[in-house]
């Protein structure tokens, strides 16, 4: 098969040999592949910056038996403020081991780029408090592969709106105060949570940062994303403890 050209996102770089690299890359037409990346080690060699972690590049790629092989990168940007804190970097690793995990494909591999891109972006220009963008990328992501929650209303009386919420992990619903406490469920939104809920995972990608929440809110609103996130994961991620030891 002849060479194609893709862009393409860094999510993980593993050293092979004396100077090679194996790359994860997510691309938004081939979803997450594999890529051999030969001799990218050596300093002087035109793969050495394209084929870093986290650096978003356009490449070029020969199909072969078990992966892809890197003929050429050059890059497209790179995120150079992530290694300004460990609590930015371990939550960049943090959402890149959960887009790998996930491996989408077609249309939602590219919604899957983009917003990875854009929470990269926000970490790495400081824009937003970094619980809030865990919660974003953990929220839409999970919308986008299928596991939207079900938002509109309260599951037992369709109540839309009041001081207290939960939201079921399991099966991505919500009960009012009421209807929770019948079902013997505690609260894990208050109404500003709620709120932010409903944007993140319904609002248009370029608004998806576009809401104001208190301390309070974000705190139920942070564990309430997790807690539904990695309830849909099929296995743990590696990245997760070590992020949760540096951002509680």
């Amino acid at each position: 098969m002849d060479a194609f050209v893709t862009p393409g996102l860094v999510l993980k770089e593993t050293r092979y040999k004396e100077s090679d690299r194996i790359l994860t890359l997510l691309t938004p037409g081939y979803g997450v592949i594999s890529a051999s990346a030969q001799s990218s080690l050596r300093l002087k060699s035109r793969l050495f910056s394209a084929c870093g972690l986290f650096c978003y590049s356009e490449f070029t790629l020969l199909p072969g038996k078990n992966m892809y092989t890197v003929r050429d990168a050059s890059v497209k940007n790179v995120f150079h403020g992530l290694s300004s804190s460990i609590e930015g970097m371990s939550l960049a690793m943090y959402l890149s081991e959960l887009a790998a995990a996930l491996s989408p494909t077609g249309s939602e591999a590219e919604k899957e780029l983009r917003l990875l891109l854009n929470c990269l972006y926000m970490i790495s220009e400081q824009k937003a408090d970094l619980r809030a963008i865990k919660a974003v990328f953990e929220l839409r992501t999970m919308s986008e592969c299928g596991f939207l929650p079900q938002l509109v209303c309260c599951k037992g009386c369709a109540a839309y709106d009041g001081p207290a919420f939960y939201l079921d992990a399991e099966e991505g619903t919500l009960l009012c105060a009421n209807c929770a406490a019948k079902a013997g469920k505690s609260c894990n939104l208050d109404a500003g949570a709620l709120f932010a809920l409903r944007h993140i995972c319904l609002v248009e990608d370029k608004k998806i940062f576009a809401f104001k929440i208190s301390i309070g809110s974000l705190n139920k609103l942070s564990a309430v994303a997790e807690q539904y996130a990695l309830h849909h994961l099929d296995k743990p991620l590696k990245s997760y403890s070590f992020l949760k030891s540096v951002l509680p």
